[in-house]
């Protein structure tokens, strides 16, 4: 009788439809409150260029509005770390402009810190780098969990998640 192979897939994907209904939600509640009667504010989203764009009137309105996404992005699951360092600029209107773009995947170096991080655990698991993913399998369920957990402690740029956990 043969084992069994387990596996799974380490990657870095976003949930595009969670994260338009934190935005949706984030538009709402700034549109309600007090602080921003009156003043200019925006969010949008652009899924072809993966940025988020956060529009107001002074840097302390966009810093609330980018708080109040952050809340509305942690409460639907989306990683807060998916959202990169900010480009700032000046808008029309003298309004300030933040565009964050949106990390959705696994850069090569980072595939190479999980992959070398991987064999110091000295585990009976193997990685494979396929692209945008990396795979790992293994005959022990518990190897493949305490992989999960240690990748989990590591302080990487990319949001990991793991799918198809078998």
């Amino acid at each position: 009788m043969a084992t069994k192979e387990h596996q799974f897939d380490v990657t870095a994907k976003l949930d595009f439809q969670e994260l338009k209904n934190a935005i949706v939600q984030a538009q709402k509640e700034a549109n309600n409150r007090y602080d921003f009667k009156g003043g200019s504010k925006d969010i949008e989203f652009s899924e072809g260029a993966k940025t988020i764009t956060l529009i107001s009137s002074s840097d302390n309105k966009v810093d609330a509005l980018y708080d109040i996404l952050l809340s509305k992005l942690n409460k639907r699951g989306i990683p807060i770390n998916s959202l990169d360092e900010p480009k700032k600029e000046d808008s029309s209107g003298a309004n300030r402009k933040y565009t964050y773009p949106l990390i959705d995947s696994i850069q090569k170096d980072e595939a190479k810190i999980i992959q070398t991080e991987i064999k110091k655990l000295k585990l009976k698991v193997k990685s494979v780098n396929q692209g945008d993913e990396i795979r790992v399998t293994g005959k022990n369920i518990d190897d493949l969990q305490t992989v999960m957990t240690h990748l989990r402690t590591l302080d990487l740029k990319s949001p990991l998640s793991f799918e198809n956990f078998r």
